[in-house]
């Protein structure tokens, strides 16, 4: 129990001064006058004010309280390195059992991992959590065991006692680190771009070590090997083999000693992208549709569009010179001969045999298929006449044969139970609200797939691969009424982007087909097919261990499945003969980028409060009290701060000048020197 004397004034404070400067001129004036009473008029005065103040003794009944300690302990991924684990629940449970032996102190033990996403060790949050739970004024000391690999350092916050750092670690640890300086998301395929890599050794690295080996991969092939200097940056020129994603891995072998081989790696992935897709469009008589497909490959800015169009075919005579009816002669023997490999799709719009490309021009374009080239043939009533291109040298490379009936009446354009399941068209819409089509060329399926229908079912779209380049055949000239409005149209933009883009062979739109889908440490598994059915997906995950994954259908044609894995590096799929790599996590783990145990992170936040670090390798610290502002450690130490807290149970208050004595002292003094003035 403890008392005090405190106040608690009748009046306020100011006018209770004003009181007192009033008494006091009154026994100025008295003294001045020469009043032989003023100092009992001035005795009086201040019982007066005394009483007015409202002097109170007060005592409190108090209990006290412990003071707290806080003791972080670090369990996140750098702390598993070498035997840091071991040291710091060594540590933490031999100082824990030093500090619960001492007496008016608990301890707080808060123990952090691997924070959500790649953030890092996130000391500084858990310290945050940790003081707004605990009354900041019985908190003692901070204890922080760690290896000082802090990534939240800023976020420190203003500290109510001193922190230590117990650090973890060796000091001869060294680490190997490789470092990705720069890397596109995207990149022109064949052509070169240049990444920059640098190795580093930290720590106390082997003397006279100046250059280490380099393993370059892409999409788990077979690695390439070279050699580069530690310490420098090395550009190196990569080339994308294929469009979409392409997973590069760079990795420096483990050396002997080295801390650890978790940065050894990194995981690029990239995107590879198409300079500029060359379309070369060869159109018949000018009709209502070929602007749709001028207007589709133009609106793309991707594009490069060479426009052949007969404007005036050979057996029309006005008497126009064949050489004036141009500016300049058009290439058509270099481009069919010479320069037809160069373009990624040629598109024959109601196109017929005239004359005007010899049959060795288009004896080369089905060279150009069977080398990996695309054609597509938008079909028009010549399609069914003897100047048909199927009865050209293009014919035995085209999916279907022209019957030489064409149908000129209203029908709506259906998907198949094929083209349900393929990428070209599913997904299309509802059937029911699109607008119907006005003629439509007959034909008869020869190879490939059909993906859309006509009039009584007969083949309206039909794709095929030929060697490996691929061949579509669309057997109405009328899609443009889509483009209309026509009865409400229909998604005939979409529909033609999907089949150029899947003649010119886009990953996304492959008919048979095995990616995943990556969000952190989880992939979403896909297969594309036409079949019914499909395998397990076989995973490889990074350390070589092989799990099989069931499929489930999620639309006509699709198969999904979720996998969570929880290393992060390269995973392989596999399922039949189709095969994807995958890498989960980040490039570079933010936990592996420093490995070499510092001080130099937390070093301005301890010394705030004038704490320290000490090595756990050197030994554990002894505990002692010190008091706040002075230094908090040294040597083979390190100090708490007592709080002396305390809880008040009870309160009871006394007043000391109670109103009958105010009474009887401030009379008694005004008596008497009333009656010393009477004397005199």
């Amino acid at each position: 129990m403890t008392g005090t004397v405190i106040f608690d004034p009748l009046i306020p404070w100011p006018i209770l001064a004003a009181v007192a400067l009033v008494a006091l001129s009154g026994v100025v004036l008295a003294l001045w006058r020469g009043l032989s009473g003023w100092a009992l008029r001035g005795l009086a005065a201040l019982v007066v004010l005394a009483a007015l103040s409202g002097p109170v003794y007060q005592v409190e009944d108090r209990a006290p309280l412990t003071d707290i300690v806080l003791m972080i302990e670090d369990e996140s991924a750098s702390q598993s390195l070498s035997d840091r684990a071991e040291q710091t629940a060594q540590a933490a449970n031999d100082l824990a059992t030093e500090i619960e032996t001492r007496d008016n102190t608990e301890l707080r033990r808060i123990q952090i991992g691997d924070s959500d996403g790649d953030e890092g060790t996130q000391v500084m949050s858990a310290l945050n959590a940790a003081l707004a739970e605990e009354p900041r004024a019985r908190i003692a000391g901070i204890i922080v065991v760690s290896d000082g690999i802090v990534h939240d350092a800023d976020q420190a916050p203003d500290l109510p006692a001193p922190m230590h750092l117990l650090q973890t670690g060796r000091e001869g640890d060294w680490d190997r680190r490789l470092i990705v300086r720069n890397a596109p998301a995207f990149a022109i395929i064949g052509e070169p771009v240049t990444l920059t890599l640098r190795v580093e050794d930290t720590g106390a690295a082997p003397a006279g070590v100046s250059n280490a080996p380099l393993e370059i991969s892409v999409d788990g092939g077979a690695p390439e090997q070279f050699t580069i200097p530690i310490g420098l940056d090395v550009e190196f020129p990569i080339t994308l083999p294929h469009g979409g994603r392409n997973v590069i891995q760079f990795s420096v072998p483990q050396a002997d000693g080295e801390l650890t081989d978790r940065n050894n790696t990194a995981l690029i992935q990239m995107n590879g992208v198409r300079d500029r897709l060359r379309v070369l469009l060869v159109s018949g008589e000018p009709h209502p549709g070929g602007r749709t497909w001028r207007n589709l490959l133009k609106s793309d800015s991707s594009v490069d569009l060479v426009h052949f169009t007969i404007l005036r075919p050979p057996e029309k005579q006005d008497g126009v010179p064949v050489d004036e009816l141009s500016l300049i002669a058009f290439p058509t023997r270099e481009l069919f001969l010479e320069k037809i490999n160069d373009f990624d799709l040629i598109i024959f719009d109601r196109y017929k045999r005239r004359g005007i490309l010899p049959a060795i021009y288009l004896d080369n374009v089905g060279d150009y298929i069977v080398n990996g080239g695309a054609v597509l043939v938008a079909a028009g009533p010549d399609f069914a006449t003897a100047d048909s291109l199927f009865r050209s040298p293009l014919g035995p490379v085209l999916p279907a044969k022209p019957s030489a009936r064409v149908y000129e009446e209203r029908f709506v354009p259906m998907v198949t139970d094929m083209g349900q399941r393929h990428p070209v068209t599913t997904d299309l819409g509802d059937s029911e609200t699109w607008g119907a089509w006005l003629r439509q060329i007959d034909v008869s399926q020869l190879s490939g797939e059909m993906l859309m229908t006509g009039v009584d079912d007969r083949p309206l779209l039909v794709l095929d691969r030929v060697g490996e380049g691929r061949v579509a055949m669309l057997a109405s000239d009328h899609a443009w009424l889509w483009s209309r409005g026509f009865e409400g149209g229909g998604p005939q933009l979409e529909l033609l982007r999907r089949l150029a883009h899947w003649m010119m062979k886009e990953p996304e739109l492959e008919e048979e087909a095995l990616w995943a889908e990556a969000n952190g440490q989880s992939m979403r598994i896909i297969r594309q097919t036409l079949e019914d059915k499909v395998g397990p997906v076989t995973v490889t995950r990074p350390n070589g261990e092989v799990l099989d994954i069931t499929l489930n259908e999620v639309s006509p044609g699709r198969f999904e499945a979720q996998y969570f894995g929880r290393e992060i590096g390269l995973y392989r799929l596999q399922e039949g003969e189709h095969s994807a790599v995958i890498g989960l996590g980040p490039a570079a783990p933010r936990e592996f980028e420093r490995t070499i145990a510092t001080d130099e992170i937390l070093n301005p936040v301890l010394a705030s409060l004038r704490g320290g670090t000490i090595r756990v390798e050197e030994g554990l610290p002894s505990v002692r009290n010190v008091r706040a502002g002075r230094p908090a450690a040294g040597r083979g130490w390190i100090g708490l701060t007592p709080r002396n807290a305390y809880e008040t149970r009870d309160v009871t208050q006394a007043g000391l000048l109670p109103p009958w004595l105010v009474l009887l002292l401030a009379g008694g003094f005004l008596l008497a020197g009333w009656l010393r003035e009477g004397r005199h």
